[in-house]
Formats: structure tokens, C-alpha cells, sequence
């Protein structure tokens, strides 16, 4: 990662902003928040489209993703935050150089996180991305990251932090059962998960953003997901890129969202994937806050209150 202080001049500085969230913490604490960091590290252990692929990615919207990654870095080094919090994609496709850089940041500080679609992502789009793409990375990614990927859960002050995987939109009845054991522990839970839960104002910014292709969100309605309209006429071979079939919420995630809404213990959903940020109510008890991208020199300070 190397840092060339003429060339950052006249690039965007790194923001971070401070949001207070209250969860009935036994003491107030903090948490650096990041999400979508898309690191494109690549080097002679990976092949020669791996490294086309970074240097092609480098060059567009993740040109300043490694030095955005330092800033903040140092200033989790300078402020000394409680919590270390990512909500995944922090790199942009696997990679032996990713992969190091992975484990090297997750072992300095005290980490906790949910993984993203792009752990995972070979090549960026290049196929359809299910179980059984995962399956393919996912002991390399489970290998580097500071808690299990698929589901986990840690106390923090008296504040339940859990992270459940939903990069490919939906959630699994195995997790909602351990959900509702972290319910039944009785403390204030914080879930966090790459993919955002639907709610109508992220909904409505996200489908302006994408000229009503789709949303990007867990849980949307199937009367929404219906209004959708495809992309282009793919090919019979490509139709996994329909949006419609893919973000399409399964019986076990519309059970699992439906569940988590009406849990009073549930204060906040922590998120990223649409790199932009928001907040909005998700329940009566629950703030849902999305962390805009970091790549573009953006993160949160969340304040524990």
C-alpha cells in the first residue's frame, strides 16, 4: 500500500460522521464503522487475469480504495475506538494479495464483521454467484476473517453484536434459528449484515439510483420485485442476471426479516452494499444505518449509548 502525498493532493479527503445510537449499553462506548472497501490487490501468485482484472478495477471507482483503507486505519491507530466494525466487501474479488491484506488488517485491532458478495467474487461477474459459487472461497475467506462468516455474535458492554451472512440477498432458516437464540439471551442486539433489510425510503433512493432495475435490499415485497424491469434481454444462458429472480426474498428470509422487525430487543441494523449512506427506522425499537462506501473516502464513528 504504498502513499505518494503529491498524487492524494488534489483527491478527495477521507470523511468520517459521527452518529449516536442508542442501545441501552451498560456504558458508553464507540465503534469505527466501514463497509465496501474493495481492496484490488493482486501480485505474481495470481494469474494473468487476476492482475488485468486489478489493474482495470484500480484505475475506475477503487482507484483510492487502498489509501482511503490507511486513513482510516490510522485513525482507528490515533482515536483507539472499542470496536472495530466492517459490513463486508472488503475486498473486490479473491486474491492471494487480497487475502493477505485481509488477515493483516483484521489481526491489529479488535475486529468484528460481516462478509460481502465480493469476498467471494472470483472474477467480478463472471458467473452466477449461489451457494455453490461460494462454497469455492469461502474456507480461504473464513481463513482471514476475525469471526465466522456465517453467523456470529459478540457482547460488547452490554450489547449483543451479531452478523449474519446475506450477500446473496436471502437468509437461511438455520440462522434465524440462531437469531432467536440471541433473542433469548435478553441484551440489546445489534445485527449486522452486508445486504440491507427493505425499508420504503432506502427503497425509493436505490430504485431512482438504478432506473427501477432493482433495490439491492433483503426482503422486498414480491408485489415490488414484480414492478421490476430487466436490465436487457440476456441470453437463455445468462438468465441468472435477472435481478428480479435473484433478489427475490425466499421463505426463510421473509421469515427471518419479519422476525427480526418485531424483536423490541433489536436497536440497530448495521449494513452497506449500495454504497451510499443512510438512516431510516426500521422497527419501532430499530434504527437501520447504512455505511456509505469507503472507497470513496467515506465511513461512520457510531457513538453506544
Amino acid at each position: 500500500m504504498a502513499n505518494n502525498p503529491s498524487a492524494n493532493a488534489s483527491r478527495p479527503p477521507f470523511v468520517v460522521r459521527s452518529i449516536e445510537v442508542s442501545v441501552g449499553a451498560e456504558a458508553p462506548f464507540t465503534a469505527l464503522f466501514l463497509a465496501d472497501t474493495h481492496l484490488t490487490l493482486c501480485d505474481a501468485h495470481d494469474n494473468g487475469r487476476k492482475n488485468a482484472l486489478a489493474a482495470a478495477r484500480r484505475q475506475g471507482e477503487f482507484r483510492d480504495a487502498e489509501r482511503f483503507l490507511r486513513e482510516a486505519l490510522a485513525r482507528a491507530r490515533e482515536r483507539r475506538p472499542d470496536l472495530l466494525l466492517h459490513a463486508g466487501d472488503l475486498i473486490d474479488f479473491t486474491s492471494e494479495a487480497n487475502f493477505d491484506a485481509a488477515a493483516a488488517i483484521f489481526a491489529e485491532n479488535n475486529w468484528f464483521g460481516c462478509v460481502g458478495n465480493h469476498e467471494f467474487s472470483r472474477y467480478v461477474g463472471e458467473a452466477r454467484e449461489d451457494e455453490a459459487y461460494k462454497a469455492a472461497s469461502a474456507g480461504r475467506v473464513a481463513a482471514v476473517w476475525p469471526n465466522d462468516i456465517s453467523f456470529a455474535s459478540r457482547v460488547v458492554n452490554g450489547v449483543n453484536f451479531v452478523a449474519a451472512d446475506n450477500v446473496y440477498y436471502n437468509f437461511t432458516e438455520t440462522q434465524l434459528a440462531l437469531m432467536e437464540r440471541e433473542v433469548a439471551k435478553g441484551l440489546p442486539i445489534v445485527l449486522l449484515c452486508h445486504v440491507p433489510l427493505y425499508t420504503p425510503g432506502l427503497y425509493a433512493a436505490v430504485m431512482a439510483r438504478t432506473d427501477g432495475v432493482c433495490a439491492y435490499l433483503s426482503g422486498v415485497p414480491d408485489a415490488l420485485v414484480d414492478t421490476w424491469r430487466k436490465e436487457r434481454d440476456w441470453p437463455e444462458a445468462e438468465r441468472w442476471r435477472d435481478r428480479r429472480v435473484q433478489q427475490r426474498a425466499d421463505a426463510p428470509t421473509k421469515a427471518f426479516v419479519e422476525y427480526a422487525k418485531a424483536q423490541p430487543l433489536l436497536k440497530a441494523v448495521l449494513c452497506g452494499h449500495t454504497h451510499f449512506f443512510w438512516q431510516e427506522r426500521l422497527s419501532p425499537t430499530a434504527v437501520q444505518i447504512v455505511c456509505p462506501g469507503t472507497y470513496i473516502g467515506e465511513a461512520l464513528e457510531l457513538r453506544f449509548a
